[in-house]
């Protein structure tokens, strides 16, 4: 169903300035909700990329105006369904002071304004951008402490079981490391879920400016899931080996806080590497095809 029955118009300038305007117009009235988000952002180290989203979202659909340019206007009354359906969300938020709802629903009210002013056209084409902005809102607690609690255990267990390996006596129970000469607790840091978060958004956003294909790019993204866990497994090795061999105030001081960054720059760079294997792989692929 669409207001223009079978009809169809190229997308013009006025098109997406109206679009322009009803997301400004959106914002504006979201104006508490993005602050408080923004606030979240600042804080919490975990969403801290949060403010790269949006400017991943606008270069996405800079680099492919020409392509958008070329779509068909086909305005869906759907539209006004799922903006309905987000200011719901909305009062349901206020209602119970709940801020994931709030937020979602925010995005939810854009995505249905592309719906109605633009069409399931422009809401397919601008799947990435649109979704992608997705990754700006910080994850209720009880669903963040659900992934970070597992995965401190998995890393504890992994960790142990390597260290125990190089002739080192430890132990653990649940997320906590026992060593002869001192205790370790492995936190949401280094169990995974801290970098794992910004490498997903990371790992998205570069799959799609670098990959052709649908699989690379799911490859590619989905990928930062074991690399994140990886690494950080290896930073909880190396601090207990450092805590065996040199005490706990070489392994938890100047180490621990640096350990941080070169456990995310590797991760970096894992990333890049598997993203320049599938591009090979996909131009052998492409040439073995012709």
């Amino acid at each position: 169903m669409t207001t223009s029955g079978d009809s169809s118009a190229r997308l013009t300038p006025s098109h997406w300035g109206w679009l322009a305007a009803f997301c400004l117009v959106t914002a504006a009235a979201y104006g508490p909700v993005l602050a408080g988000m923004g606030a979240d952002w600042a804080r919490d180290d975990n969403y801290s990329h949060g403010f790269l989203v949006p400017f991943v979202s606008a270069y996405a659909l800079w680099i492919h105006r020409q392509r958008l340019a070329e779509l068909e206007w086909r305005p869906s009354c759907f539209g006004l369904g799922l903006i309905f359906l987000g200011v719901v969300a909305l009062v349901l938020g206020e209602v119970g002071a709940e801020q994931f709802t709030k937020r979602v629903s925010f995005l939810i009210v854009i995505g249905g304004g592309i719906l109605f002013l633009l069409g399931m056209p422009a809401l397919r084409r601008l799947a990435f951008p649109y979704g992608y902005l997705f990754f700006m809102v910080p994850l209720p607690y009880i669903v963040y402490d659900s992934i970070a609690f597992p995965l401190k255990l998995m890393a504890a267990r992994v960790a142990t079981g390597v260290v125990l390996a190089m002739g080192i006596p430890i132990y653990a129970e649940g997320n906590v490391i026992y060593l002869e000469s001192t205790t370790l607790q492995v936190a949401d840091a280094c169990s995974g879920i801290r970098s794992l978060v910004s490498l997903l958004a990371l790992a998205a956003a570069f799959a799609y400016l670098t990959q052709r294909g649908k699989t690379s790019r799911w490859i590619l993204t989905l990928a930062a899931i074991p690399i994140a866990i990886f690494t950080n497994m290896v930073r909880i090795v190396g601090t207990a080996f450092l805590t065996h061999y040199y005490g706990v105030e070489m392994a938890m001081g100047f180490f621990h806080e640096f350990a941080g960054l070169v456990v995310f720059g590797t991760a970096l760079v894992m990333l890049f590497v598997l993203g320049l294997v599938l591009q090979r792989a996909g131009r052998w692929l492409g040439t073995r095809a012709e």
